[in-house]
């Protein structure tokens, strides 16, 4: 089995919030890596790999960061693969991260979730993986339709709630 899709963090202080995104991908049977690689500190292994992602296989790059958060968006200018960044919330609420990520230059596209947004990270890659792959196409199919019943069941459960002044 190889990764199509590839995590990327900052430093393994992110993986509390990252930890979303891979279970998501685990859940839908979609193979992945983790790894972490600074932009600041090992910026010659993030371009290796991000240089190679493409011949390895991936098809997809997950980069979370936070603060100056620049990974996702120097990962994406080295490579054609569809980067999608979470910013992490690690210092001013993690809108340093999010205007890091969000605010890149034309040519250099960093697709962008909201803060800690791991689970719509990886989400949005599955999506993106759907479009040429049946199998995973399905699976966010049967997703989608489980939240649906998930807010049919919320729904029910508020109609049992009792307050005086409620009106059913």
């Amino acid at each position: 089995m190889n990764p199509v899709v590839s995590i990327i963090m900052g430093s393994t202080s992110d993986l509390p919030v990252m930890e979303a995104a891979a279970k998501f991908l685990n859940d839908l049977q979609i193979p992945f890596e983790i790894n972490a690689l600074s932009a600041h500190r090992t910026p010659e292994k993030v371009e290796a790999f991000a240089k190679g992602a493409y011949a390895r296989g991936i098809k997809v790059i997950i980069a979370a960061a936070g603060m100056a958060a620049h990974l996702p968006g120097v990962i994406a200018s080295m490579t054609t693969l569809p980067v999608i960044g979470v910013p992490i919330k690690a210092s001013l609420d993690g809108l340093d991260a999010l205007l890091a990520i969000v605010q890149m230059p034309p040519g250099i596209p960093v697709a962008t979730v909201g803060i800690d947004g791991a689970q719509n990270a990886a989400i949005l890659a599955a999506e993106m993986l759907a479009l040429s792959d049946e199998k995973v196409r399905q699976r966010m199919v049967q997703f989608k339709e489980d939240l649906k019943k998930k807010i049919v069941k919320a729904n029910e459960e508020l109609a049992a709630v009792k307050f005086e002044f409620k009106v059913d």
